[in-house]
């Protein structure tokens, strides 16, 4: 029986890339493997040298078509078989690999806002703002929660397709979700994160309603979208040190990190809304206006990991993952 599968990609859009996917159609029996498409229409390349390769590097069973039907995800690379200018998964694969004996894990929390007819969902229909923040955060009642009905779906299909879903919440502003991807290592995290968003996109299509990750979808006094990073190494799930430590590392590359933490932070990180400016580097217990939050738990306990809050709805999970490593990890590597 023929199999469809759909193959994923990220493309070349600037600043923030966007997803891609076509379908291939698998005979009985036949594997997933290189595909092509036109980089030309996805900012990759140009019209007179237009092929880009698509190399499958993961596969989920496809909970929307189901039966034998997968997904495959792809690294885009040149016709030479080198990774392609726009592939970031290829240098995080790189360091993941320089620093694996420190085992470091992430847990992903991606924030996003449903839009319907240019509103968020929520907001009333014909313009004006509804009730003040306060009520919508992990709330219940349709004068308090709008697209469940979307979120129910994918959190069903997040988990048919395998991929390690760990929770999902209501959020700050109406037609604010969330939800969780990890523990898990790298980058195996960023790829089912990849995976999610499409589902996500590709449910809500189904609904007329669209899943942003604006950053800051609603100017004002909104909550922004953020895709808050946790983080630990092996040795920072067995002491405190390793903990301060990891933190301390991370103000060293401020600038770095912001750089590469998602179009348009300066939007969301202002110091308002459980932010920390983004001109500034801070860590703290509890502290969600910090940069970066040790949570009390971990105190207590005297191990565990760290929350980098700065990472915006529209990061590159390839890339926040691979900043990450590099740092904390690097760091920790310079001083043993």
């Amino acid at each position: 029986m023929a199999v469809k599968a759909e193959y994923l990609w990220v493309d070349g859009t600037q600043p923030t890339a966007k997803l891609r996917s076509k379908t291939k159609i698998l005979a009985d029996g036949e594997q997933p493997g290189i595909w092509g498409f036109d980089g030309s229409s996805t900012n990759q390349a140009p019209g007179d040298k237009s092929d880009c390769v698509l190399r499958p590097v993961f596969t989920c069973p496809d909970p929307l078509r189901g039966g034998d039907n997968i997904i495959v995800l792809c690294e885009v690379e040149l016709i030479d078989g080198t990774p392609h200018p726009t592939n970031t998964r290829a240098p995080l694969v790189e360091v993941a690999a320089k620093y694996a004996d420190q085992e470091p894990i992430f847990g992903i929390e991606q924030e996003y806002t449903f839009f319907k007819d240019g509103r968020p969902l929520g907001f009333p229909v014909g313009g004006g703002y509804p009730a003040p923040q306060g009520g919508y955060y992990c709330g219940v009642g349709a004068d308090e929660v709008f697209g469940r009905e979307i979120v129910e779906e994918h959190m069903d299909a997040v988990l048919a397709a395998g991929l390690h879903l760990s929770g999902i919440n209501a959020e700050v502003m109406p037609g604010q979700w969330e939800f969780q991807i990890g523990p898990v290592a790298a980058p195996l995290v960023a790829d089912e994160l990849w995976v999610a968003r499409w589902l996500l996109y590709r449910i809500a299509e189904d609904h007329g309603v669209s899943a942003t990750l604006d950053p800051k979808p609603v100017k004002g006094d909104w909550n922004g979208a953020g895709a808050h990073t946790n983080f630990s190494t092996k040795a920072m799930r067995e002491g405190y040190d390793a903990i301060i430590a990891g933190a301390e590392a991370l103000g060293k590359k401020r600038q770095e990190h912001v750089d590469g933490y998602g179009a348009g932070i300066d939007q969301r990180l202002t110091g308002l809304h459980e932010t920390a400016p983004w001109t500034e580097y801070s860590y703290g217990v509890s502290d969600r206006g910090a940069s970066v939050r040790i949570p009390w738990q971990v105190e207590k306990d005297g191990k565990g990991y760290i929350e980098d809050r700065r990472p915006n709805a529209n990061v590159d999970p390839y890339v926040v993952t691979r900043l990450l490593i590099d740092t904390i990890c690097g760091d920790a590597a310079g001083q043993a």
